[in-house]
C-alpha cells in the first residue's frame, strides 16, 4: 500500500489558518500521514496527567503540543514569509523541487 505524501514536511514553518490556534506561526516537529494530522511547536498545547514509572521517568503534569489536522494549516514561504500554495520546479538537473508561487523561491 503506498503511503500518502504531503506538501508539509517536517522542519517547515506553518501557519495555522484555523481552531483556536489560529494565526499563530511554528515549525513542523513532526507529521502523522495514518491519522492527517500534524505536530507544530509550540501550537496546542495539552497537559497530560502522568504516573511515575522506570528509572528516570517522573510523574506529574506535562505539557506537550497536540496534533493538528493537517488541513488546518498552510505553509510560510522563507523569502516572502507570507502564507504560500506550492507549484514545482523542475531544475536542470531534472529534480523536481517545490516551489513558492509567488516569489518562485524553491524550498527544498
Amino acid at each position: 500500500m503506498k503511503s500518502k505524501s504531503y506538501h508539509i514536511r517536517k522542519d517547515d514553518r506553518v501557519l495555522v489558518i484555523s481552531g483556536k490556534e489560529k494565526g499563530k506561526v511554528g515549525k513542523v516537529l513532526k507529521i502523522l500521514p495514518k491519522k492527517d494530522r500534524i505536530i507544530v511547536e509550540k501550537i496546542n498545547m495539552i497537559k497530560r496527567h502522568t504516573r511515575p514509572g522506570g528509572m528516570a521517568a517522573r510523574g506529574g503534569i506535562i505539557e506537550k503540543e497536540g496534533a493538528l489536522p493537517i488541513s488546518n494549516v498552510m505553509l510560510v514561504c522563507p523569502k516572502c514569509t507570507d502564507p504560500i500554495r506550492l507549484g514545482k520546479k523542475e531544475l536542470e538537473d531534472g529534480r523536481r523541487v517545490r516551489a513558492c508561487r509567488k516569489c518562485g523561491e524553491t524550498l527544498d
